[in-house]
């Protein structure tokens, strides 16, 4: 019999800037307050970088420090580093690249995905095939974002939703029965235009047009994106439960991405769950993009036990959305 060799998440780490931006600095900057925003987004305040010269990979270092620190993890041992990211230093330097050297991996390669908020299930499912495949036996995932520097604080339909932050997890191999079980995704392009930074890319080079009309900000229509991420979120969902003879009942935590808390709200209903399963942390962080589950896991790692069932899922700009389900492992701890 042919024993599964799974990847399993074995640490995590996690960064969050020291800066608040409250609900009630954003009633002096913008016509909007503190109760509106609760009641619509369920965010209360955010960390934002307040330092020019930290980017998207300091904050990923950062959080990869601290998985190295709490897991008693050997920089030398890692091979890989997978960083999701829609805020990368650079448009050609990896900041995956940057986060090896920052780090002092000297035996590890570094690359970047982009999928937006579902960007870190898309690197976390690539790096549990490396694991899998037997080509890598440590892979670092971390979804990072510097949201600030995207954001147009004129605007208040945006600057409300969105925080600053890191978060990583090590994948290694396992043949115990816990690890990454399945992952169900999707893409539907026609969306674009409903979650988007218009300017930067190769489609509208930067230029004093795209500069004076603000298309460097990330721009939102959310009542399509909200309704569209509850459908995205619980279909995805529902298909990895089907497909592993699952009922929604044997979930013991859902992680899902944190844009808005009614979303995640409308998820766990539709799915049947209680409040206590549901992880929710975007009361502190706002929506930090490709960082949010990794964020949970980190914030929630002392509440799961070896063997939990764990269903992520997030929807993202692209339009990107999709699931995995999980069996939680045994983390590693310093001697």
């Amino acid at each position: 019999m042919r024993i599964r060799k799974n990847a399993v998440i074995t640490a995590v780490g996690g960064y969050v800037p020291d800066t608040v931006l409250s609900n009630l600095d954003l009633e002096k900057m913008v016509d909007t307050n503190n109760e509106w925003i609760v009641a619509r987004t369920g965010i209360k305040e955010r960390r934002i970088v307040n330092d020019a010269l930290i980017a998207t990979s300091d904050m990923a270092t950062y959080a990869l420090n601290r998985l190295m620190e709490d897991g008693d993890v050997d920089p030398d041992e890692i091979d890989c580093v997978i960083v999701s990211t829609s805020t990368p230093d650079y448009v050609m330097v990896s900041t995956g690249s940057m986060v090896c050297e920052k780090a002092g991996l000297k035996n590890a390669w570094g690359i970047d995905t982009n999928a937006a908020c579902s960007g870190f299930l898309y690197a976390l499912t690539l790096g549990a095939s490396m694991i899998e495949s037997g080509r890598c036996k440590k892979v670092v995932v971390i979804g990072a974002d510097k949201n600030s520097s995207i954001v147009n604080y004129t605007d208040r339909n945006t600057c409300i939703l969105f925080g600053d932050g890191a978060g990583a997890v090590l994948l290694e191999q396992t043949e115990e029965p816990v690890g990454l079980m399945d992952s169900f995704f999707r893409t539907d392009g026609t969306g674009k235009e409903n979650l988007i930074v218009t300017a930067g890319g190769s489609r509208h080079p930067a230029s004093q047009e795209t500069l004076d009309e603000k298309l460097h900000y990330v721009r939102q229509d959310g009542r399509v994106v909200f309704k569209a991420a509850i459908n995205g979120m619980t279909n995805t969902c529902n298909e990895i439960l089907k497909s592993n003879d699952l009922l929604a009942s044997q979930i013991d935590y859902l992680i899902p991405h944190q844009a808005n808390l009614r979303i995640i709200q409308a998820v766990g209903e539709q799915l049947g769950l209680s409040e206590t399963q549901v992880k929710v942390n975007i009361d502190r962080y706002g929506n930090t993009t490709a960082a949010t589950i990794p964020l949970c896991l980190w914030d929630f790692k002392d509440d799961f036990k070896y063997g939990d069932k764990l269903m992520l899922t997030a929807f993202g700009a692209g339009f990107s959305w999709g699931a995995t389900y999980l069996k939680w492992g045994t983390l590693r701890k310093k001697d």
